[in-house]
């Protein structure tokens, strides 16, 4: 399996152990990792019968001002946006620990600026890949609703009650 993390993210596969399906023909993102598992799929000249895509960057709804806001964010203190962006990905439960990696405002604006587009989608779907996207209901990072009705033509969608960006169930 190959499994894509989130942005300035490493190791954070082990939060979806319960959903990963452990195939080499898998290949599995989580948020940001979303994005490139799905590019990596589209051009991939061997076999993939699974792309998964857990809480998948979704910003295409947001509006202009909030993407200017997050890199503005992240250029005057990337530490503190970093900090801000995990707290929201695990509100409303408690930063659970987690492996940064290097990360760069490039990622961000790509983060923040991806189309998913149906193009991209139906060819993934043309080549006979199941999709699976995992949306956390409580999740305060991307337009969950805008996600759904976006991915549900194209993939299995599975909704989480009372989830969390990183899917951790909050009770």
């Amino acid at each position: 399996m190959r499994f894509y993390s989130g942005f300035a993210l490493a190791d954070d596969q082990v939060f979806f152990q319960k959903y990963l399906k452990e195939s080499e023909f898998t290949v599995a993102g989580f948020s940001y990792g979303a994005i490139k598992a799905a590019l990596y799929t589209v051009q991939a000249s061997h076999r993939i019968d699974t792309l998964q895509l857990f809480s998948p960057a979704f910003f295409q709804t947001k509006k202009e001002s909030f993407r200017r806001l997050q890199m503005s964010g992240y250029f005057k203190d990337s530490e503190r946006y970093l900090e801000s962006f995990l707290t929201s990905c695990f509100a409303p439960s408690p930063v659970a620990p987690i492996s940064l990696a290097e990360n760069n405002s490039d990622e961000l604006q790509e983060l923040l600026y991806f189309e998913w587009t149906d193009t991209l989608m139906e060819s993934i779907r043309d080549k006979g890949i199941v999709i699976e996207v995992y949306l956390g209901l409580d999740d305060q990072v991307i337009d969950v609703e805008g996600a759904r009705e976006f991915f549900l033509p194209y993939a299995t969608v599975t909704s989480i009650k009372r989830a969390n960006h990183f899917l951790q169930e909050n009770y």
